[in-house]
């Protein structure tokens, strides 16, 4: 008898472990039938303004996800911020950039909150100096992403970020590319790409471009990309997202390898937009 209900838990776990999948696109299908919000309409109108850009087709893909995104993640605010439905649909919105085109998108699977405080947010580390000794550091911060779930955004830099759609600089479109970085583990600059031709080209790319930009900025030159996008590769794959996106053009002409690349990932060429 006990191995007949062993038997039947077994089966049972294992319909579940091949429903649920089904189950969770089912409902986010639901979700994405409905109309959108007209309030919602509106604050992507006066908040967002770089989905003008896009084509008719993924605009309304994008209200699409923007819908499945904020049922399915919970908005925390922090500092003492009272979290709106204007905060929540300006960061899905850019957030869900990324996610165009994504045949089944899995919506940042790994992301379980998303924190919001009013402005830039302070941040306590132990670093390790050369020598080896640690050292408290304070660090003054816009945005964070962590490999444990959360996406932390400061409000005013998220609105600034997203007002001036053309300046290469957007805080949740960094934060969103480190997620998607994460979902392989720690973010090391390459996320899911699929084969191993796709993960040596990525790598022959990105690396040829983060040594030039390095180069660059030893030598006082201008570049595509700011100084931060130098520190490790996440960063660098993390700002060449923003630049992706918001001077597409200009990478497309100066760094066109690059592009290429970050088109394919994206599912998007946002240079013909």
């Amino acid at each position: 008898m006990p191995l007949l209900i062993v038997a039947a838990l077994v089966l049972l776990l294992v319909a579940w472990l091949v429903a649920e999948p089904r189950l969770v696109e089912w409902r986010r299908e639901r979700r994405r039938r409905r109309p959108f919000p007209a309030t919602w309409r509106r604050i992507l109108q006066r908040r967002v303004p770089y989905l003008r850009r896009l084509p008719a087709a993924l605009q309304l893909q994008l209200k699409q996800h923007i819908q499945v995104f904020l049922a399915e993640k919970p908005f925390i605010g922090c500092g003492g911020l009272v979290v709106t439905d204007e905060m929540r649909v300006t960061i899905a919105a850019q957030a869900c950039l990324l996610l165009l085109n994504r045949p089944q998108p899995t919506y940042f699977p790994e992301l379980r909150q998303v924190l919001v405080y009013p402005d830039a947010f302070i941040v306590d580390r132990v670093h390790a100096d050369g020598s080896g000794v640690l050292q408290d550091q304070r660090q003054v911060l816009s945005g964070e992403s962590w490999s444990q779930g959360q996406v932390i955004l400061s409000w005013q830099d998220t609105v600034e970020g997203a007002a001036i759609p053309n300046d290469g600089r957007n805080v949740v479109i960094h934060e969103f590319a480190h997620q998607l970085d994460q979902e392989t583990g720690h973010a090391n600059g390459a996320p899911r790409l699929g084969g191993r031709a796709r993960y040596e080209r990525w790598s022959r790319v990105f690396e040829e471009a983060y040594r030039r930009l390095q180069q660059q900025l030893a030598f006082g030159e201008p570049s595509l990309f700011c100084a931060y996008a130098a520190t490790n590769p996440a960063e660098f794959f993390a700002v060449a997202s923003e630049v992706f996106f918001e001077q597409a053009e200009r990478m497309r002409d100066e760094s066109p390898a690059l592009y290429r690349e970050l088109s394919g990932f994206y599912r998007v060429d946002p240079a013909g937009w």
